[in-house]
C-alpha cells in the first residue's frame, strides 16, 4: 500500500502514512448511486421513479436508460474536472440497493461493487480521494427522501435486521477496498436519524469494531445524528476517526431570505454563521480531531439577486472553514440546475422531456429541497393553524411541527401522484433513443456554474490556518 496516500488521522490533521498533510476539500456526488428528486427531477423517491421509468419504457428501456445514466453521470471527464479545480475528493453517495435486494437479504450483488470500483479508479486517475457514503440504508435511517424513505419513519434504528445486514455490507465493503489507499474512508450512515437518540450510540459501536476486524487502516467518517448536527452520542473519541458535520446555512436555502438578514423568522449574518459553525463543531474541537464538513452549499433559485447573495453564503462559509482548518465537500457536483457545479442544459432531451412536470412541482411545492410552499397555502394554512390550535407542544424530531407537517403533506401526499406524469413523459421512446436521453447527464452536454466554480476554485487552493481553535 502506498504510505504516501493512504490517510490516517493524526491529532488534529489528516495525513498521509508517510507523514504529508492533506487537508480534504472537494464535491458530493449526490444524484447518482443515489438518486435524488431535486437532483435530477423526479418526484418522490427513487424507488418510486425507477418504478415509473420500468411501465414507462419497460424493462429493456429502464435498464438502458439506468446503465447508461449511471456511466455518464460520474465519467472520467467528471473526475478530471473536478482535479482540475484543485480539489482533491469525491464523496460518493451510494444506496445499499445496487448490493443488496430487499427480497433477497445478505445476498450482496456483484455489479454494485463493480460500479464503485469504476468510479474510485476514476477518482484516482486523477488523484482525487474517494469517501463511500452510504447515503441510504434498508429500512431508512432517516425521515426523508434521500434515504429513499417513502414515509416520515426511520424504521432502521427500531429493527435488528436491518442493522444486520448494514454491518454485513459495510464487512464486505472494507474487505474489498481494505488496500486501496485512494479510498479516504467509510462514511457508514449519512444523516441519522434516531428518534429516542438511544440505538445509535450502541450500533455505531458494534459497526466500528466489525470494520476494524478487518481494516484498521482507513478513516472512519461518523456523523452525529440529527442529521450530522449532534454529536452528545459520542464519548471520547475512536482512534482514526472523523467526526464529520453537515452545515447548511438557513439563507443559503430555497426559502431563504436576504443576507445578511431574515430567514425562518431568524436574522443571520457573517458572524451567526461562524457562531452556527463554532456550535456544530464543538466536539471535535474539545476532542482535538480533525473538522470536515461533509455536506454544506446553497442552492440558487436562478434570481440573480438572491443568486448572489447565495453565492456570498459561500464565500463566508469557506472563508470560517479556511480559518479553522476545516476540510470540506461541497453538495453537490451535476444536477439539473439548482446547486450543482455543472448541470444538465435545459434543453436537453432528458429535461425537455420532464419540464411539465418540473413546473407542476415547482408550483405544488412537493421537493423538499428545490421548492416553496407559495403555490399550496390554502392546504398548508389551515392545517398548520389546526396544529397550533390543538397541538401546540407538539415539536417532531428533527426539526419540528412545521417541517414535520410540510413533509407529511407536501414531500409525500403530493408528491407521490406527480411519479406517474413523470413516467409518461418519457411513453413511446424506444429502448434504443433512451442512451441519447441519458446522455444529457454526459459532462460534454452539461453546463457550468462559472460564477460558483471560481470560488470553489480559490477556495481549494488557499492555504489552511492553524492558529484559530
Amino acid at each position: 500500500m502506498d504510505h504516501d496516500v493512504l490517510l490516517q488521522t493524526s491529532g488534529r490533521q489528516i495525513m498521509t502514512r508517510s507523514g504529508r498533510p492533506v487537508m480534504l476539500r472537494g464535491v458530493g456526488l449526490g444524484g447518482w448511486m443515489n438518486m435524488e428528486n431535486f437532483i435530477t427531477g423526479f418526484p418522490s423517491t427513487e424507488t418510486l421513479q425507477r418504478a415509473a421509468l420500468r411501465r414507462a419504457l419497460g424493462e429493456e428501456g429502464a435498464q438502458r436508460f439506468f446503465d447508461r445514466f449511471l456511466d455518464v453521470f460520474f465519467g472520467d471527464e467528471d473526475a478530471a474536472f473536478i482535479a482540475s479545480l484543485g480539489l482533491n475528493v469525491v464523496r460518493l453517495a451510494v444506496s445499499y440497493r445496487h448490493f443488496e435486494d430487499d427480497l433477497r437479504p445478505f445476498e450482496l450483488r456483484e455489479d454494485g461493487f463493480r460500479l464503485l470500483d469504476r468510479a474510485i479508479e476514476r477518482c484516482a486517475r486523477h488523484g482525487l480521494y474517494a469517501v463511500i457514503d452510504l447515503h441510504a440504508l434498508p429500512g431508512c435511517q432517516n425521515q426523508r427522501w434521500h434515504s429513499d424513505n417513502p414515509t416520515h419513519r426511520a424504521f432502521f434504528w427500531e429493527h435488528k435486521h436491518f442493522q444486520d445486514r448494514v454491518v454485513h455490507l459495510w464487512e464486505a465493503l472494507a474487505q474489498r477496498y481494505r488496500d486501496d489507499p485512494w479510498v479516504a474512508g467509510y462514511n457508514p450512515i449519512n444523516e441519522p436519524g434516531d428518534v429516542g437518540g438511544h440505538a445509535i450510540a450502541p450500533f455505531y459501536r458494534r459497526l466500528h469494531d466489525a470494520v476494524r476486524a478487518i481494516d484498521r487502516d482507513h478513516i472512519l467518517f461518523l456523523e452525529g445524528n440529527r442529521y450530522s448536527l449532534d454529536f452528545d452520542v459520542f464519548g471520547d473519541a475512536w482512534p482514526n476517526t472523523v467526526y464529520t458535520l453537515h452545515d447548511y446555512a438557513l439563507p443559503g436555502l430555497y426559502d431563504g431570505g436576504d443576507y445578511p438578514g431574515t430567514s425562518r423568522g431568524k436574522y443571520v449574518d457573517r458572524d451567526v454563521i461562524e457562531r452556527t459553525f463554532l456550535a456544530r463543531t464543538e466536539y471535535m474541537r474539545r476532542t482535538g480531531t480533525p473538522i470536515w464538513v461533509g455536506e454544506f452549499g446553497p442552492v440558487y433559485p436562478g434570481d440573480t439577486r438572491r443568486d448572489e447573495m447565495r453565492l456570498q453564503v459561500l464565500s463566508d462559509q469557506l472563508e470560517i472553514y479556511r480559518r479553522y482548518d476545516a476540510g470540506w465537500a461541497l453538495w453537490t457536483y451535476k444536477d439539473i440546475g439548482l446547486q450543482g457545479l455543472v448541470y444538465a442544459a435545459p434543453d436537453s432531451p432528458y429535461l425537455s422531456r420532464i419540464r411539465p412536470v418540473l413546473e407542476r412541482k415547482a408550483r405544488l411545492g412537493v421537493d423538499a429541497w428545490a421548492s416553496s410552499d407559495a403555490g399550496v397555502r390554502d392546504i398548508l394554512d389551515p392545517i398548520e393553524a389546526t396544529f397550533r390550535r390543538e397541538f401546540p407542544d407538539f415539536d417532531p424530531f428533527p426539526f419540528g411541527q412545521r417541517s414535520w407537517i410540510h413533509g407529511l403533506v407536501r414531500h409525500i401526499l403530493l408528491a407521490e401522484p406527480l411519479v406517474e406524469d413523470f413516467g409518461r413523459c418519457f411513453e413511446g421512446v424506444r429502448p434504443e433513443e433512451i442512451v441519447g436521453v441519458a446522455d444529457s447527464f454526459h459532462f460534454a452536454a452539461c453546463l457550468k456554474r462559472e460564477r460558483l466554480l471560481a470560488i470553489v476554485r480559490a477556495a481549494a487552493c488557499s492555504d489552511a490556518i492553524s492558529t484559530i481553535r
